[in-house]
C-alpha cells in the first residue's frame, strides 16, 4: 500500500490538489483530471472495471469543495459538480499518471 502522504493542500482558485508524498515528492494534480478518475461505482463498472463516465460531461472548470481524509486509506472528495461518490486511495494517487511536480 502507498505511504500515507506528508501532506495535502487543496486550492480552489487554480483547481489544483497538492499532494507531498515525501520531503523530495511533491506533486500536483488537476482536479478535472481526478474527477474525471473518479473510482466510485457511478464512475467504473463494479463487475468489468470498465469506465462509464463520460469526460465530456464533467464541467472544465469543476473544483473541490471539500475533501477528507478516509482513515489512512485516501481521500474523499466533494466536487461542485455535485459528485461526491468516489474514495480516491493513496495507492490511487501516488499511481496516478496525470500530475505535475511542485
Amino acid at each position: 500500500m502507498a505511504d500515507v502522504p506528508e501532506d495535502i493542500q487543496v486550492r480552489r482558485a487554480d483547481r489544483t490538489i497538492t499532494i507531498r508524498w515525501a520531503a523530495d515528492d511533491a506533486r500536483v494534480y488537476k482536479a478535472r483530471d481526478l474527477r474525471c478518475a473518479c473510482p466510485c461505482a457511478g464512475c467504473v463498472d463494479e463487475h468489468t472495471g470498465t469506465r462509464t463516465l463520460d469526460p465530456a460531461t464533467v464541467p472544465a472548470d469543476v473544483t473541490v469543495e471539500s475533501a477528507e481524509l478516509v482513515g489512512r486509506y485516501g481521500l474523499r472528495i466533494r466536487w461542485s459538480d455535485g459528485h461526491a461518490g468516489g474514495i480516491y486511495t493513496w495507492r490511487l494517487l501516488s499511481a496516478f499518471a496525470s500530475f505535475e511536480r511542485a
